[in-house]
């Protein structure tokens, strides 16, 4: 199967809650400058949340996050983000797209990232783990970040706020 109608196939899946409550099907045309959500580039890993949708792409040569506002139709910049000696995967953003986080791997260590569109600026939230870390996703306000963690085989799931401090969630809330 082609790889480009695999991924229209999957974006045309993600539904959307239309003004009565039906699905409404994502449609937006084919960008061949690479200025869209469509593209001759590889679009992966596209997540929606409100009305943005992040996804990973390597339209500039290397794979970097984007985000793409389905109200405007438009690409959102995103500046200081994406860097060339870095792979960025599995993006995730808070609801009212403020707040970015993905995976990012330079030189074959992938850390959680978290990026503030307000202010410009990234943050390594796991630099100080030891072990592999995979497959960010953010709560609706951006308040808090949980992703996978392994440093011993068995994959956890680890609760950080935006400012990088581990929560302890309790095992049994009753």
């Amino acid at each position: 199967m082609n790889y480009k109608f695999s991924i229209i196939l999957f974006l045309c899946s993600i539904l959307l809650t239309g003004c009565f409550g039906y699905p409404r099907l994502l449609s937006y045309p084919f960008d061949p400058g690479g200025r869209s959500l469509n593209s001759f580039a590889s679009e992966l890993n596209p997540q929606i949340s409100g009305r943005y949708l992040v996804f990973t792409t390597d339209r500039r040569g290397s794979q970097d996050v984007y985000m793409f506002d389905t109200v405007t139709r438009n690409l959102v910049d995103l500046p200081g983000l994406n860097s060339f000696d870095m792979i960025a995967s599995h993006p995730a953003a808070s609801e009212n797209g403020k707040f970015i986080v993905f995976t990012a791997s330079r030189e074959g260590r992938a850390n959680i990232i978290f990026y503030d569109r307000d202010v410009r600026q990234s943050r390594n939230l796991t630099g100080n783990l030891q072990g592999e870390v995979r497959n960010p996703t953010i709560s609706a306000d951006g308040s808090r970040i949980a992703f996978e963690y392994s440093n011993n085989g068995q994959w956890d799931v680890l609760v950080y706020d935006r400012f990088g401090q581990k929560l302890n969630i309790p095992q049994d809330p009753s």
